[in-house]
């Protein structure tokens, strides 16, 4: 039966309905009303967001587009939420642990976004805390259920998640994540009197997250397989899940290699300007060494972050990208400690009184920086990356549903795009310096590496000959860190972080080179069908604001851009 509702209703109701469902993706993604919430991750939790999904996708169904932005949106609606339900239904929700992106970082994370100016909010963030306990409760029931049914996470997850849970409640010899947090609330604005529950609030969020690390290792782990490779069926639904594609994997493996071998081979003519006869490795050992590349103190660092993207946005501002004054606000942030290495983004809020924040996770102890390797980094996640991309889509609310805006975020697509936009800004001049590029370079490098170390180590595949790498042999978790430790000029400290990301996360890793090769293809096929008339900034003006969507998705639309 056709739906009395339009597409773009439906996606609307839905994102209303989620949020109130999910809490915490709500902070996440901007929508107000459900900040003093928690996400319920118990069995009960993920079915009841399951048959929500479900029933949007059959209201969908029977909703007729009215024009092209509607068939838009209902394309990606589909394929997005499709996929969520796919997942629940495999039962890969509930056993949803991993060293990077799970319920586990997620309840701790969220604070990170949350305002703290007036007592207001810091009542909010009470509310908040209260409700932790209960939500890691609910974590431990899913994967307890999801290890019955014989999908408990591997052993290394376990054992790294419990590790992070450890140093969040301040039992690695450092003050708890939630006591530095609340520590934090200014006595002239905050009344003693909620300062005593903000810290009550705190202490019982640690002792939660202990309860938790203690449950990781002595009721999980002894039920957690030591196999980290998921093996094709969960690979294959994965890979769909990050990209919005169905791909040939065998055919992406082949590339890979190919893709690195290509980066490697410009990189070495980089490192010859560099250093005469030096190799990657001796390259890089000159640049860590060299003060010009190098900050001293981790505030010295963020703000050198902060200085390298404020210029960025004046600069790219007009000339080459339309950036609304809203998107101006770009946020760098040293991130609290506990969880990977690295660096992230987080968008703005729909009123953008939150703006975009680029996050970099360092090691506590870590004061010495070197910049080289970064300046392609501020690019990648601030602009023309993965800030001017997400950012663009929230501020799309005349043209895009709040599904489109906030929740169709596809590895795929996001992480191609700031692949690509690190590549462009080269193209652009703005990587002349031959340190800055062969950090572009690596960045590249490693990125391809992904694509063959995180499908090699998942399916098992063997290593071909001529790769120079224990051809004929088939990737373990061993080779997969040996790779990348002795054929990337990556710090060593990430590749060790980088290889348990992999393995609890398959199939996003790929995401990045396999999106930026699409945006690539499209963004020829663009200039071949308009011949001379091909304008660069109204082909990424255009494609930005279409929002989020998987890559096979995005295909389609951009080759319906005139």
């Amino acid at each position: 039966m056709a739906s009395t509702e339009g597409v773009h209703q439906i996606c609307d109701r839905f994102v209303d309905e989620f949020a109130a469902a999910h809490p915490v993706a709500a902070t996440e993604f901007g929508v107000t009303g459900y900040d003093d919430q928690l996400t319920d991750y118990s069995p009960e939790g993920h079915a009841a967001r399951a048959a929500l999904a479900k029933r949007a996708l059959r209201e969908m169904a029977g909703a007729e587009p009215r024009d092209a932005g509607e068939r838009a949106a209902k394309a990606v609606f589909t394929e997005r939420v499709g996929l969520d339900v796919e997942i629940h239904e495999a039962g890969l929700d509930l056993g949803a642990l991993n060293v990077i992106a799970s319920p586990v970082q997620d309840l701790r994370m969220i604070f990170d976004l949350m305002p703290t100016d007036t007592a207001e909010q810091w009542e909010t963030i009470a509310a908040r805390l209260v409700r932790l306990p209960e939500a890691l409760d609910g974590v431990r029931a899913s994967l307890l259920v999801a290890a019955d049914a014989g999908r408990a996470p591997a052993l290394r997850q376990v054992s790294k998640v419990a590790e992070q849970a450890e140093t969040w409640a301040g039992l690695h010899g450092r003050l708890g994540f939630f006591t530095r947090f609340v520590d934090t609330a200014d006595p002239e604005v905050v009344p003693e009197s909620l300062r005593e529950r903000l810290r009550a609030g705190a202490h019982a969020a640690q002792e939660a997250y202990a309860e938790l690390a203690g449950f990781l290792r002595a009721e999980l782990a002894p039920l957690a397989p030591t196999k980290d490779a998921v093996g094709i069926d969960s690979y294959r639904l994965w890979s769909r899940y990050f990209t919005g594609a169905a791909l040939d994997l065998r055919e992406a493996y082949e590339w890979g290699w190919e893709e690195f071998h290509r980066v490697e081979r410009e990189a070495r003519k980089v490192a010859e300007r560099i250093r005469p006869g030096a190799s990657l490795a001796e390259a890089a050992a000159a640049l860590d060494a060299d003060e010009r590349y190098r900050v001293h103190g981790q505030r010295a660092f963020e703000k050198w972050m902060q200085d390298l993207s404020d210029a960025a946005l004046t600069s790219l501002r007009g000339t080459h990208f339309e950036i609304p004054d809203e998107l101006m606000a770009l946020e760098c942030r040293i991130a609290p400690p506990g969880g990977g290495v690295g660096a992230y983004y987080s968008g703005p809020n729909e009123d953008f009184t939150r703006p975009g924040r680029m996050w970099w996770s360092v090691p506590p102890e870590k004061e010495e920086f070197s910049t080289w390797r970064e300046v392609t980094t501020v690019y990648h996640e601030g602009v023309p990356g993965h800030h001017l991309q997400i950012a663009t889509a929230v501020h799309q609310a005349a043209t895009l549903n709040k599904f489109q805006r906030l929740l169709a975020f596809t590895s795929g697509h996001a992480e191609g795009w700031a692949l690509y936009a690190e590549r462009l800004m080269r193209d652009l001049g703005y990587l002349d310096d031959d340190g800055d590029l062969l950090g572009m370079l690596d960045a590249h490098l490693f990125r391809a590496a992904r694509v063959l170390v995180d499908i090699g180590m998942h399916l098992e595949l063997e290593i071909p000959a001529g790769t120079g790498f224990h051809e004929g042999e088939r990737w373990t978790p061993d080779l997969g860190l040996e790779f990348m430790l002795t054929r990337t000029i990556t710090d060593a400290e990430h590749v060790r972080d980088e290889i348990d990301r992999y393995l609890g996360w398959p199939g996003q890793a790929p995401a990045y080179k396999l999106g930026e090769r699409l945006w690539l293809a499209a963004r020829e096929d663009a200039r071949r069908r308009a011949g001379a008339s091909f304008d660069l900034k109204d082909f990424h003006t255009k494609a930005l604001r279409m929002g989020g969507m998987g890559l096979d998705t995005l295909r389609e639309q951009l080759a319906t851009l005139d």
